[in-house]
């Protein structure tokens, strides 16, 4: 492929960093390619957390090719790490491949780096630029930048439903509103986010094992329910195989310790109504670094994550059909007036088999070059 322009460059990156989607975490997806004359000489991206970073894999990637990578371009979807974590900084690496110029999409919002990066790739004589295709940039990591700057993950938040907007009929049956496709779309959403979050009404009712199956990936989302006194059955699918975080708002010793034997970890974390505090569960599921909580639940946790302001995006599937009286996406109690309406902004309508996927946001988007 050549690559005649500074955005033909970092759009390969990109596309090399969406390879990594689905096994990156709690590191960003992050691609790498090296450039000289228009040839691309070297590619990789960000491999399971503890392995290479793309820089590393794009520059081993070169000279397995036989490519002398001093004086070329590297065009990098986020800013060059310049601190030890898991790994050791790629800027030390590419300054020490002898590298004339990085074109870096954003700059990293982690405090660890924030400029240092650049800084000292500039300091060592090497050109750089960053601020390329960055909107592109931040949605691939959206999670990884929500959690650096707000200390909490990217919350999606995923309902199915009829074209009236019921999600199950009264007797609760729900399986299938929706087609085939649809489904096997949901759970490409499962498998890039970090953890996956339900309450214990949807387990008491659907039985779920909340993982990601159809999708080729090494990782399974960490999966988390809200349970606030406990209540979830020793036989529930969803306690078999990988461990699970529940959190609960009453202490319940004898329970605890059965979980606890088979593996799950208790959180507790009780709001002064009695119930798991949801903002105070975001806030936790950042400090354990997870980027993206994908929410599949029932109508009444869906409305206390909104109405605790807990949601930052919708993932809605619309079926063409008419179901007729059932329950509903969401439980919020009525408005007294139109104006008190919660606003949404579409980020994107598509069609999934017969189904209609809409993406919404309750908020804004943020400044993707914003730094901290």
């Amino acid at each position: 492929m050549q690559i005649q322009s500074d955005t033909d460059g970092m759009a390969l990156a990109l596309e090399w960093a969406a390879k990594g989607m689905y096994i990156t975490a709690p590191n960003p997806r992050i691609g790498c390619v090296i450039v000289r004359d228009g040839v691309v000489i070297g590619a990789g991206h960000t491999q399971l957390a503890g392995q290479d970073h793309a820089e590393i894999q794009a520059l081993r990637d070169a000279q397995a090719r036989g490519n002398d990578v001093r004086g070329a371009t590297a065009y990098v979807t986020l800013e060059p790490c310049s601190h030890y974590g898991r790994t050791p900084p790629c800027s030390n690496a590419l300054i020490q491949a002898g590298l004339g110029r990085v074109v870096a999409a954003m700059v990293d919002p982690n405090p660890l780096v924030a400029g240092r990066g650049m800084a000292q790739l500039e300091a060592a004589g090497i050109e750089v630029g960053a601020g390329l295709l960055a909107g592109q940039a931040y949605e691939l990591n959206i999670g990884f930048f929500t959690r650096m700057r707000h200390g909490r993950p990217w919350v999606r938040l995923k309902t199915a439903a009829s074209l009236d907007g019921v999600t199950a009929l009264e007797n609760g049956e729900s399986q299938w509103i929706t087609s085939n496709e649809a489904r096997a779309d949901g759970h490409a959403w499962r498998a890039r986010a970090s953890a996956i979050l339900t309450g214990i009404g949807t387990i008491k009712v659907d039985n779920p094992q909340l993982t990601v199956r159809g999708i080729d990936t090494p990782l399974q989302p960490r999966r988390v329910i809200v349970d606030s006194r406990l209540d979830i059955g020793m036989d529930a699918c969803i306690l078999q195989g990988a461990s699970c975080w529940i959190v609960a708002a009453e202490p319940h010793p004898e329970k605890e310790a059965a979980l606890q034997a088979l593996g799950h970890e208790i959180i507790m974390l009780p709001n002064a109504s009695g119930k798991v505090d949801l903002p105070a569960l975001m806030r936790e599921l950042g400090r354990r670094e997870i980027n993206e909580l994908h929410v599949e639940a029932g109508s009444k946790l869906n409305a206390s994550l909104v109405r605790e302001g807990c949601v930052d995006e919708l993932l809605v599937y619309l079926a063409p059909s008419l179901v007729g009286p059932g329950q509903g996406m969401f439980a919020l109690a009525p408005l007294a007036h139109l104006a008190d309406k919660l606003p949404l902004h579409f980020r994107g309508v598509a069609q999934v088999g017969p189904d209609l996927r809409i993406l919404a946001r309750f908020r804004p988007d943020e400044d993707p070059n914003r730094h901290g």
